[in-house]
């Protein structure tokens, strides 16, 4: 891969109306706006990794294989993301190669290789320079699941005791797990010999969707701030006895639901292949 120099007062931005204001830059600004509160700076890390972001590249892409285009900073090498395509035709000034991902994936594939990750340069209010050791930090952070459940149960209840705010980030990260599960009920529970919690139980969940389910919910958990211990996940068929005790006690939460896949056109379209650094 190329490298390209590049300089940082690109971070330098004109305002923007509030109505074209994305879900990024309303946490970047709420994280400005307060930066010693670790709650805040969480949600702008928890909307990074949610949202679909537009990776520039150095040209097409073959295959899977893609080469972001990279620019040297005095603050290290990075890599550009936008989160609206045109934002990054403004910073390009022109149509230039680029792949669709997840902000999650993209940590995935930049994570341990010195490379930093620019975000919406020049272009937004969320400008910033995301260094690398923090997008190793932010992998890491994302490879965090909670436990499923395996101790037998004595006792079903309503949840009690969660903070709003996790309440709340469980509702945002399950509306971004579409055709994964059916629908999710967050309930109490007592083990027998002892021993109490919560648990987030997913009915009909989609055969191998257990694992990006479990992260789903670590994610929620890590980024509300909550240890991650504080919340079992467990999965059980419509059918199940269980189903119905979670159904009577819990607080529900609906995941939407997909029409089947249509085959992926385009480097990131497919979770199952995610795109190879060249």
């Amino acid at each position: 891969m190329d490298n390209k120099e590049f300089a940082p007062d690109a971070l330098l931005t004109q305002s923007e109306p509030a109505a074209d204001l994305t879900a990024l830059d309303i946490s970047h600004a709420e994280m400005s706006a307060a930066p010693q509160d670790d709650a805040a700076r969480l949600r702008f890390y928890e909307r990074l990794a949610d949202c679909e972001l537009f990776l520039m590249l150095a040209k097409e892409a073959e295959g899977d294989s893609i080469a972001p285009a990279l620019f040297d900073t005095p603050e290290g090498t990075f890599a550009l993301v936008f989160d609206r395509e045109d934002r990054l035709a403004e910073f390009a000034g022109g149509i230039v190669p680029y792949a669709g991902l997840s902000g999650r994936l993209v940590a995935q594939m930049l994570a341990g290789q010195g490379i930093g990750l620019g975000v919406n340069l020049d272009v937004a209010p969320s400008a910033i320079l995301i260094p690398a050791d923090a997008l190793s930090w932010l992998q890491g952070t994302l490879d965090h699941a909670p436990d499923e459940v395996d101790a037998e149960i004595e006792q079903v209840s309503a949840p009690q005791g969660l903070p709003e705010r996790l309440i709340t980030s469980l509702d945002t990260k399950l509306a971004t797990a579409g055709g994964l599960a059916t629908s999710a009920y967050l309930v109490g529970l007592s083990y027998k010999g002892g021993g109490q919690g919560h648990l987030l139980g997913f009915i009909d969940a989609r055969p191998g969707a257990e694992s990006a389910l479990a992260k789903a919910v670590g994610e929620a958990l890590t980024f509300s701030g909550i240890e991650a211990g504080a919340l079992d996940v467990g999965f059980f068929a419509a059918s199940d006895a269980m189903a119905a005790h979670l159904a009577k006690a819990g607080l529900r939460f609906d995941l939407p639901q997909q029409d089947a896949p249509q085959a992926p056109t385009a480097p990131g379209r497919d979770p199952d292949k995610p795109p190879r650094l060249k």
